[in-house]
């Protein structure tokens, strides 16, 4: 952006070379491809890899790291939502730098933070210190994964770029079977010792492997520089924070008035918010989320369905775990392979509803996957209820499997639908906030089922039975609870297909919205 002093002929001479350096570009990519992409590709894939790897991983590990490590039980659920609350809360602001000082610095930024945090998750003393390190990972992958689909797109261009973006769906697919059995395998073995430790370990040499590849990166940002919303995501940041903490911190005798108040204060933060959003839109401001994209309740309905169906998905996977290692008392890698039917199912069907299902039979795929997974989730309540006391539940993993196909089938169609709702220059608005608010919802699914679990397990041995005998029935009604989710996010998706209703003809924009559009 020029500097409003300048003279007009300065101008002119600035946005003159900016167009032929523009056009130069433009022949370059055209007229012979970018030397070292598909390298670069594979950094990118890895890193994208990476983080889904250590969300999954430590879920499988968080209970052992509990028992060595002590701390109150709602440890356990903090060892992953401290890592998606700031991802989900940061990820628009670093797509934001991304733009600002160039998406390779960024990337490269965030991954040298990725690694070192990672290297000192591995070496802390205590469980504060480890939640405290999570979080600066979680900060970091919100650096780099916003940077991934702006660097492909820079080195790639026709059917190759769809084949580079073709390849992220089962890169991600391998990563969620992977995570939950590497992280097992690598806690079981307790390699040199090191136990649970090994699972932030991995990172390491992964990050090492993308940092020695992104000099061969394009560098690339936005032809105009944005500005941050530094007051927004301050709001952002506090009122998820107000929400999520008293979630996690309710015992076995329930919320006390504290976390209440703190409960409703979030709530009024995060009203706040999107006062301040909306507010900085009509001032001409580019706000963190593109005001317009509610004046549709197709959009805020995929908001809440993403929401309710990333809170399903990763509470559950928490649940599973802490009935199977600290319920039951079997060792991590019988809770990793208790997980694997999960994975394996999403990830075949993820592939088979992308290149089949959709095209032929379109967003009706969404509906046909929410209710294969409440058909998962019932089934789950039914071999919870049907194992013997403090007997592993042998029909769980086939229940699990189920849910594992729901997901699939559901999650292609939706992001396809969510973001047919959306104009052109509300696109990059929509899919941050879209992927912040799964992040989000997995936050939240962590707090409240996990919770639910830990009450109901808490309120079971106190009536005078094992944690063996009583881990079943806890797991019961956090699957409950999961599967009343799941018919209220049916209800989004019906609302995400209502006729789109706009408040002035297509493709056009109100002044605030064109300038925002200009700005990237």
């Amino acid at each position: 952006m020029t500097h409003p002093c300048r003279p007009t002929l300065t101008r002119d001479i600035e946005s003159t070379e900016g167009k032929q350096a523009m056009e130069i570009r433009d022949t370059v990519a055209v007229g012979s491809a970018y030397r070292w992409r598909w390298a670069a590709l594979a950094a990118l894939l890895t890193a994208e890899a990476m983080n889904l790897l250590d969300a999954t991983i430590v879920q499988v590990a968080a209970p052992v790291i509990h028992a060595d490590l002590g701390g109150a039980a709602s440890d356990i659920q903090w060892f992953n939502a401290a890592y998606t609350l700031p991802f989900a809360v940061l990820l628009i602001t670093g797509g934001r730098l991304g733009d600002m000082v160039g998406r390779r610095r960024v990337f490269a930024v965030g991954v040298t933070a990725f690694a070192l945090a990672s290297l000192c998750c591995a070496l802390v003393p205590d469980a504060a210190a480890l939640i405290a390190t999570r979080a600066v990972q979680g900060a970091a992958a919100a650096l780099i994964i916003p940077q991934t689909i702006g660097l492909i797109r820079v080195m790639f261009d026709g059917a190759e770029l769809a084949r580079a973006m073709g390849s992220i769906g089962p890169v991600m697919g391998l990563a969620a079977i992977c995570g939950p059995v590497l992280g097992a395998v690598l806690t079981h073995a307790d390699l040199f010792g090191s136990s649970w430790r090994a699972v932030f370990l991995v990172n390491v040499p992964l990050a090492a492997a993308v940092l020695a590849v992104i000099p061969l990166l394009r560098e690339d940002r936005a032809a105009v520089r944005p500005r941050l919303d530094l007051p927004g995501t301050v709001l952002a940041i506090t009122g998820a924070g107000l929400v999520v903490h008293p979630l996690i911190q309710s015992g076995a005798a329930g919320m006390p008035d504290g976390g209440r108040l703190a409960l409703a204060a979030g709530v009024v933060v995060l009203v706040g918010f999107g006062v301040q959003q909306r507010y900085g839109a009509r001032r001409g401001r580019r706000p963190l989320v593109e005001p317009s994209l509610f004046r549709d309740r197709g959009f805020p309905a995929a908001l809440a369905t993403s929401t309710l169906f990333f809170a399903v998905m990763n509470g559950l996977m928490l649940v599973v775990v802490l009935q199977v290692q600290v319920g039951l008392g079997e060792d991590v890698l019988t809770a990793g392979l208790t997980l694997l039917p999960w994975s394996c199912g999403m990830a075949v069907s993820s592939w088979v509803s992308g290149t089949r299902l959709v095209p032929r039979y379109g967003a009706r795929m969404m509906f046909v996957g929410l209710a294969v997974m409440l058909a998962g989730l019932v089934s789950a309540i039914a071999a919870y209820a049907a194992a013997r006391a403090g007997a592993y539940p042998v029909f769980l993993p086939m229940a699990l499997a189920l849910c594992g196909v729901g997901n699939g089938l559901f999650t292609v169609p939706f992001f396809t639908t969510a973001l047919t709702r959306v104009r052109p220059h509300e696109i990059g608005s929509a899919a941050g906030l879209l992927n912040a608010v799964q992040q989000f919802g997995g936050t939240l699914g962590v707090a409240l089922l996990g919770t639910v679990f830990f009450h109901s397990l808490t309120t079971g041995t106190r009536a005078g039975g094992t944690s063996g005998a009583a881990s079943p029935h806890a797991a019961g009604p956090a699957f409950g609870l999961a599967a009343g989710l799941i018919v209220l996010a049916g209800g989004g998706a019906a609302l995400m297909r209502a006729p789109v209703k706009r408040a002035e003809p297509e493709g056009r924009a109100e002044p605030a919205e064109r300038a925002q559009s200009a700005d990237g």
